[in-house]
């Protein structure tokens, strides 16, 4: 860790951007005012000048070592006071990473970007008129991006282009995301709401929350249809949707079919099962049935001894089995997670992983990379679990990118994360045509996402401004149960404040 001393007292959302750039170098940062047992000292100027450009300088010191950097950046206007503060917070961080650069030798291809969706940025850019060479060119000048880094993005955004033809039109649409919220096990770097099936059943909690998934499925899908608003897509997710019963799955996809207007004319839906020991032929018949052929049947590792680690109780012949059943079941669009970074992992075991996932050529495969999270149990007992270092992680996503595109795979969408393993990203690859409409819409933030169930998040996206108001359903099984009913409402209430005011 690095006590990062300040020259002065600066708002709470500028120490938060300049930890964040921090963090980059050195983990769990902690940034203050300037005192006497500061690893390194920082001090900032800073001025509009009247033709509205903004000038920052940083000079950092370390011991007898002082580096300096300067940004200028011309702009237009005053822009507003919202604007001319992210205007002055990303030149901060401009002058502030070019120090730090100079004073570790670590170049960050993502340049000052942190928290932001960086294909999304792109399209914004895009949609303003921009071509493809003043996009890169701000790029490079303003958030200090590499020419590689541009180069995925601009891969990305044709391929998005391509599989939704009326991206820049579909917040007309909405899409639904329904969480449930059981699994066999909790991973140890997971922070969804996931909590144990069989504990959760005996306490009667598995029926009573599929009791009000079944109304809040029903209450949405009449006001959507009273609305005469087109559903886009619908993903299943978790936790882990292949751990309820069948017949559970079943029942929640009549009442989906039932309810959700012209069910037939959605585009595409989705069900995670993502763990391998909760697929059987009886739930995959129900798919079968529904017309579901998408799911995804994710390893994670093809090491036995690191599922163990990670708390998956499922072997990796399971995982390759489940594939093959799920095949021959008629599921054509299968995908499948591997996580760059996992304890003990290197290149060899991802070497192994991706060999493995070459057998099965599934029609997508995300490349994650091990985000440090929060809540996760993993961040909590760090020491307990030793990963990749940058270079073995940066080397490993490279091997990836090589695979990928020697098996005919392209990346169609990315998204970052704080405390991500070398910096690093996390990237959708799909063969041509299989790409995940859903994984699009939330990643660039470009429609109405409604969640249903327990942890799902809503996103309400105003089309013509961008605007986006959430709302949170309750994680915990037993607080969904007891609030299901106020969370339509709310959710309603945020529908109506949207589409007819």
């Amino acid at each position: 860790m690095k006590l990062i001393g300040l020259d002065r007292q600066y708002p709470q959302d500028w120490i938060r951007v300049i930890t964040h750039i921090c963090n980059l170098f050195f983990e769990d940062s902690k940034v203050a005012r300037k005192t006497m047992v500061a690893d390194l000292d920082v001090t900032f100027t800073y001025e509009v000048e009247p033709d509205f450009t903004v000038k920052t300088t940083a000079v950092l010191v370390e011991g007898n070592q002082t580096f300096t950097s300067e940004f200028i950046q011309p702009y237009e206007d005053e822009g507003t006071e919202r604007e001319a503060n992210i205007r002055l917070k990303r030149a901060i961080s401009h002058v502030l990473l070019d120090t730090l650069e100079q004073l570790t030798d670590l170049h960050q291809k993502w340049g000052i970007l942190t928290g932001i969706r960086p294909t999304k940025l792109y399209h914004k850019y895009r949609q303003a008129g921009m071509t493809a060479e003043a996009i890169r060119e701000k790029l490079i000048k303003e958030f200090r991006l590499s020419d590689e880094k541009i180069d995925l993005m601009e891969k990305i955004v044709e391929r998005q282009l391509v599989t939704i033809p009326d991206l820049d039109t579909i917040g007309e649409e909405v899409s639904i995301y329904i969480g449930i919220p059981f699994c066999p096990t909790k991973c140890a770097y997971c922070t969804f709401p996931a909590y144990a099936i069989q504990s959760n059943r005996k306490k009667g909690r598995v029926a009573t929350f599929i009791d009000g998934l079944h109304i809040e499925i029903e209450k949405m899908g009449n006001w959507l249809a009273e609305n005469n608003m087109k559903i886009t897509s619908v993903y299943w997710g978790g936790g882990t949707p292949t751990s309820i019963e069948a017949e559970e799955m079943d029942a929640l996809y009549e009442t989906m079919y039932k309810f959700f207007p012209n069910p037939h004319e959605i585009r595409e839906i989705t069900v995670e099962a993502g763990r391998p020991d909760t697929i059987t032929s009886e739930k995959l018949a129900v798919l079968r049935k529904w017309g579901i052929d998408r799911i995804s049947v994710n390893p994670q590792s093809y090491t036995d001894e690191t599922l163990k680690a990670i708390g998956r109780h499922h072997t990796v012949q399971e995982t390759i089995d489940k594939f093959w059943l799920a095949r021959e079941e008629g599921m054509n669009n299968i995908n499948m997670d591997l996580i760059i970074g996992l304890p003990n992992e290197g290149i060899e075991e991802f070497e192994h992983s991706i060999q493995e996932t070459e057998k099965m050529q599934p029609e997508s495969l995300t490349v994650h990379t091990l985000s440090f999270k929060r809540a996760s149990e993993m961040t909590h007992n760090r020491d307990k679990y030793k990963v990749a270092d940058r270079p073995t992680a940066e080397a490993m996503m490279n091997r990836a990118k090589e695979w990928t595109e020697a098996n005919d795979y392209v990346p169609y969408y990315l998204y970052r994360q704080k405390n991500i393993v070398g910096n690093l990203e996390n990237i959708g690859y799909s063969k041509v045509g299989e790409e995940s409409i859903y994984n699009i819409a939330i990643m660039e933030e470009v429609q109405t996402i409604i969640g249903l169930g327990c942890g799902a998040s809503s996103k309400f996206v105003d089309a013509a401004t961008g605007k986006i108001e959430q709302f949170h359903n309750p994680k915990e099984p037993a607080a969904y149960i007891m609030t299901y009913a106020d969370s339509i409402e709310k959710k309603i209430e945020l529908l109506n404040k949207l589409y007819k005011s």
